[in-house]
């Protein structure tokens, strides 16, 4: 059943979770974080279930497991799907966050959705991120009510994070075959292989849709190291507010444009909104016909 569905008879009584992810290393793609929980009673049935890591399992055992468990009313089930987009904003943005604070806070709240729904959880189980013993302090210290289990290879240990593992595993997989691709340009396909930086297959897709302008389409994380190969195929993208600027900027301004230049962006020290209000900076295509930047509908 859905987290989302009604509240079960089982949920009142204490409650076990996992919790896992898929699709932390690939370059193309979210991350999805995915979350199984039942009641504690439930723990030795679930067992029976075969549910494993899901990176042992084949896609077509995958998918039956993720069927089954849907259909299972004693399970409830949720995701956070984390789009690349947002995974590179967050990593490359003035105060950053790293991809081990996102997956946290991913993690943080599915924890806090399945309990807002009045769901009685009393033992949670993590696949770890970083240092074990920290991430539980740090999710005891939110959730003191919670018995934290943070462990490597959880995913391989408890049957309900292998259950989590399954179900972001497979709507990572269904995201990636259902992808649209935004972007119009002559020529795009869809053969990016795993979405892995070391398959040759991504590597060949991701050096036939660089564009010198514009970057990557938006299936891509920018933020990765693996596009830092390309930038040198890029060009300087300047506003027209960057010559009135530059006379002004600090050399912290100047080296974090320099970054940014890198993946394909120059940013000048004045935020975007406050260059818009001012005019300043606007495309001569826009001031012409004068259209502005709406914030709000």
């Amino acid at each position: 059943m859905r987290s989302e569905a009604a509240l079960p008879k089982w949920a009142s009584k204490p409650c076990m979770m996992g919790i896992d992810e898929a699709g932390r290393g690939p370059v193309l793609g979210p991350m999805v974080y995915g979350c199984v929980y039942c009641a504690c009673s439930y723990q030795k049935a679930l067992s029976t279930l075969n549910f494993a890591d899901s990176k042992t399992l084949k896609e077509e055992k995958r998918e039956e497991l993720f069927e089954n468990l849907k259909t299972d009313e004693s399970i409830g089930w949720a995701v956070d799907v984390i789009d690349p987009r947002e995974l590179s904003s967050k990593m490359l943005k003035k105060h950053k966050i790293n991809l081990n604070e996102i997956s946290h806070d991913s993690a943080i709240g599915l924890v806090s959705r399945v309990l807002n729904l009045g769901v009685l959880l009393t033992e949670v189980y993590v696949d770890t991120v970083g240092d074990a013993e920290k991430y539980r302090i740090k999710l005891s210290e939110r959730f003191p009510s919670i018995k934290f289990v943070v462990a490597k290879k959880a995913d391989s240990i408890y049957p309900v994070v292998s259950g989590a593992s399954i179900v972001a595993k497979v709507t990572r997989d269904r995201a990636l075959r259902d992808w649209v691709l935004d972007e119009t340009a002559e020529n795009m396909h869809r053969n990016f292989g795993s979405g892995y930086p070391g398959d040759p297959e991504t590597k060949s897709w991701l050096d036939d849709h660089k564009h010198s302008v514009f970057g990557f389409p938006t299936l891509v994380r920018f933020s990765w190291g693996t596009c830092t190969s390309y930038s040198k195929h890029l060009v300087e993208v300047l506003w027209e507010s960057d010559a009135a600027d530059e006379d002004g900027l600090s050399e912290r301004t100047r080296k974090r444009q320099l970054k940014l230049t890198n993946v394909g962006f120059t940013a000048s020290k004045r935020k975007s909104e406050e260059i818009e209000s001012s005019g300043k900076g606007r495309c001569k295509f826009f001031q012409a016909r004068k259209l502005e930047l709406l914030s709000e509908f």
